[in-house]
């Protein structure tokens, strides 16, 4: 995995921190993914490791929770 990918679920608490972290670390290093929009992805970011969204992965697989928005069980509703 080469870019980060930065989990969230489309809440006004989620946009923030996506812009945030494309002002960090750059458009082309971030992968933003919706999990609200894009309901098959929350498997995949759970074996990840996240718990809560916002949150990036990083390259070398660390997840970083930020500004807790939502559970996961929230998410999945």
């Amino acid at each position: 995995m080469s870019k980060s990918i930065f989990y969230h679920a489309g809440c006004s608490v989620c946009i923030s921190a996506e812009h945030d972290i494309i002002a960090l670390v750059g458009k082309d290093n971030v992968e933003i993914v919706n999990i609200g929009e894009d309901k098959s992805r929350i498997n995949e970011a759970e074996l990840a490791g996240v718990k809560s969204v916002p949150a990036l992965l990083t390259p070398s697989k660390n997840v970083l929770h930020l500004n807790f928005g939502a559970s996961m069980a929230d998410v999945k509703g």
